[in-house]
């Protein structure tokens, strides 16, 4: 996980060769590239006694990430923390499904789904109750799990008051896409398919809308591109029938529908009726939608596979309208915490936390 976080209130701080470096120091992105060019380990000091990460390039710069496993050794406060492997249902993925390489920063992750329509035929639509069950079978990751990996590593399941009215669709964006930047699918780079609407301006609708056609057109022309599926995240804000069909259309594309044929539609609206009906109950619930799409002969794109997971207004996944009354709440009282999601939601006996406070 990167040491780069927008909304973190406290900015960590970093040993490295024996002098202390806060991310906010103008020294500090010569001290991290140094210690890369030297192979050196620079020690977070959340705890007394360091906790050892590494520096990894992204892009043109360098970031400093926990190494692997270490997330619950750092403290609560800490934006390299993360609760127990064991207690989130990750602890089958890691090493397996989700393979981070500390000699190149990167991450290969093996997908449940298929990224190309030779691949295999259209799987069928998981409940969102055994969607991650499945990925611990065979050590894969679901649509629903890689969504909420991305969102654990953007930093979005974090929650501090001073966040409050900071947190719009382009910062999601912005976190999620940098999340992204260091993991493989495929052995090819997972951004080089992955579809995240930018925010929708009216006056630059023209401008967006070339730059998603140039984007897909880079994806899927030629022969290599054929048959290729992209994956995307985005707010979901209805689902309707269509004239031939039915559509999903996303808060953030308003100019543009997403195919759903009736096989698709009709597995949504029976293995997703939970989390459809928490989402028609409530104006303060967010649907967010993943999954894999493709590109017709006129680019209008179809979905493949469709994965919803609901979160707050403030883009925090809850499972239910318990979780979502209590993450509410806390939002509303001024608390600090950590929204703790289940990778496997199937397995309601594991005893896991739904929040961790945090100082």
């Amino acid at each position: 996980m990167s040491s780069h976080w927008v909304e973190q209130p406290q900015a960590p701080v970093y040993e490295i060769a024996g002098r202390q470096y806060d991310i906010r120091s103008p020294h500090f992105a010569a001290a991290i590239a140094r210690a890369h060019a030297n192979q050196q380990r620079p020690r977070c000091a959340c705890r007394p006694e360091g906790i050892e990460t590494y520096v990894a390039r992204l892009n043109d710069g360098y970031v400093v990430k926990r190494m692997p496993d270490t997330g619950n050794q750092h403290a609560a406060s800490c934006p390299h923390f993360e609760p127990p492997a064991d207690a989130s249902g990750l602890r089958p993925l890691l090493g397996t499904a989700i393979r981070e390489d500390p000699a190149t920063g990167l991450t290969t992750l093996r997908l449940d789904f298929s990224m190309s329509r030779s691949t295999r035929r259209q799987a069928p639509l998981p409940s969102a109750q055994t969607a991650s069950s499945t990925a611990r079978s065979d050590q894969r990751l679901t649509l629903r799990n890689l969504l909420l990996y991305l969102w654990e590593q953007a930093g979005l399941t974090r929650w501090h008051p001073g966040f409050a009215g900071k947190r719009p669709w382009a910062t999601v964006r912005h976190r999620l896409l940098r999340a992204a930047g260091d993991k493989l699918i495929g052995g090819r780079p997972l951004v080089d398919r992955l579809y995240i609407p930018e925010p929708f301006n009216v006056e630059k609708r023209d401008a967006i809308a070339r730059r998603r056609s140039a984007a897909w057109a880079s994806i899927t022309s030629g022969t290599a591109g054929s048959g290729q599926l992209l994956l995307l995240i985005g707010e979901l804000k209805q689902i309707a029938p269509a004239r031939c069909n039915f559509k999903a259309v996303v808060k953030q594309v308003p100019d543009l529908v997403f195919i759903i044929e009736e096989r698709l539609h009709r597995q949504i609206t029976r293995r997703l009726q939970p989390a459809l009906t928490m989402w028609s109950s409530a104006n303060d619930i967010r649907m967010m939608m993943v999954g894999t799409f493709a590109l017709g002969a006129s680019d209008v794109p179809t979905l493949v596979e469709v994965m919803l997971v609901p979160t707050t207004l403030d883009w925090i996944p809850v499972e239910n309208a318990p979780e979502h009354e209590l993450v509410t709440q806390l939002i509303y009282q001024g608390k600090s915490f950590l929204k703790c999601v289940r990778y496997d939601a199937n397995a309601s006996s594991i005893d896991s936390p739904i929040v961790l406070p945090l100082p």
